[in-house]
């Protein structure tokens, strides 16, 4: 089967993991090797944190068993056409206090996408492909595993193989074909607050 990807046409030089890096919604029918599992979940432990609190914590569902189910319960509509393509679902919870005092950690979230980062690319070494979804029901989350109040649900991640965009509904599959854009950086690097771009970006 031919692999479907697109690279990022980036201005300047990137690693070909990150130029390779995008978000698709059809995947394979394939199984996803547990030690292929292991080595992404190791990447997203070895992510930075505030004061090393790692505040992630994750819920693994493989297509299949019981808590796959229940991860596709808790996505919004849209999200539940295409996800079961996904071999892999990973509710990610972030841990709110710090685990010594109790204290609120403003940058839980934070840390979380760091861990999912570092998850992402390791993923792409693994030639797997990564989705995420804010699109997902948090209360139902909650309920539905029983999720004490120290932990908030943050997102949903899907994980597989490519697969062809034309197992997906029609508009979803030239969704899979339509260019990646990203805002350049002469509007996103400054200096002296957000009015002057940074010299290095000046056009």
């Amino acid at each position: 089967m031919k692999v479907f990807s697109k690279e990022a046409e980036t201005d300047y030089e990137i690693h070909e993991l990150m130029r390779r890096r995008w978000s698709p919604r059809a995947f394979a029918e394939k199984d996803v090797e547990p030690e292929k599992l292991q080595r992404i979940f190791e990447a997203a432990r070895w992510a930075p944190s505030s004061m090393n609190e790692q505040p992630w914590r994750f819920i693994l569902g493989i297509k299949g068993d019981e808590t796959y189910d229940k991860i596709m319960q808790t996505l919004v509509e849209f999200n539940q056409i295409w996800a079961p393509t996904a071999p892999v679902l990973i509710l990610s919870l972030g841990h709110k206090v710090f685990s010594d005092s109790e204290k609120i950690n403003d940058t839980y979230r934070y840390d979380v996408g760091q861990a999912i980062a570092h998850l992402s690319i390791q993923a792409m070494a693994e030639g797997l492909y990564v989705h995420q979804m804010g699109g997902f029901d948090p209360a139902a989350a909650v309920r539905i595993f029983k999720i004490n109040a120290q932990y908030k649900p943050l997102t949903v991640t899907a994980v597989g193989y490519m697969g062809e965009p034309e197992i997906l509904p029609e508009r979803m599959a030239e969704g899979e074909y339509k260019k990646r854009v990203r805002r350049p950086l002469s509007e996103t690097v400054f200096v002296n607050g957000m009015e002057e771009t940074a010299a290095i970006f000046r056009k």
